[in-house]
């Protein structure tokens, strides 16, 4: 196999262009997937080694980077004063994303006007910083989906309002 198909850096001329994405979202969803049958087996061990691997994997670092540089806020840098804009810098970042010795740093405060003309307090995180929470929240997304309630729809991931009408109309219908 070659490194664009099981989404390693092997190589120096590697491009961030010409990454396999659908191979690593594939992987991270398996491993996802096998975290959800562990949490529902109650294999807590087994949950905690499968996180362990989805945070350390290429695929969940490269795709962690892309979720942070390809959003709205890819362009506002946090108190360092770095954005990750090129593809060199992303590949860089992917090295970058690692536990040991990692140290948030403080969040940048911007205020922002209300519609009452007072202002609000913003805080924004570094781009490590919120390439290290996408990653992680990829791998304890997993565990609190499996963990939550059927009928809760706020805030969560695939679901909506109008799933929450859906089920207000058959517990209506059902009574």
């Amino acid at each position: 196999m070659n490194a664009s198909t099981v989404c390693a850096a092997s190589s120096l001329e590697m491009s961030w262009h010409k990454i396999n994405w659908a191979e690593c979202h594939r992987q991270v969803r398996r491993l996802q997937a096998r975290i959800v049958k562990a949490t529902q087996e109650g294999r807590w061990n087994k949950v905690k080694a499968l996180q362990w691997l989805l945070t350390h994997s290429w695929s969940g670092k490269v795709i962690a980077v892309k979720r942070v540089t390809e959003n709205q806020g890819k362009k506002t840098p946090g108190v360092d004063k770095v954005t990750w804009s090129t593809p060199k810098a992303k590949f860089q970042a992917v090295w970058s994303l690692r536990r040991r010795g990692y140290q948030p740093l403080p969040l940048r405060r911007v205020f922002i006007p209300k519609s009452n003309g007072k202002l609000r307090p913003l805080g924004i995180p570094t781009m490590k910083d919120r390439a290290m929470q996408a990653l992680h929240l990829f791998a304890l997304e997993p565990v609190s989906e499996t963990q939550a309630d059927n009928n809760s729809y706020g805030f969560r991931p695939e679901r909506s309002t109008a799933d929450a009408r859906v089920q207000c109309f058959i517990a209506l219908l059902c009574t």
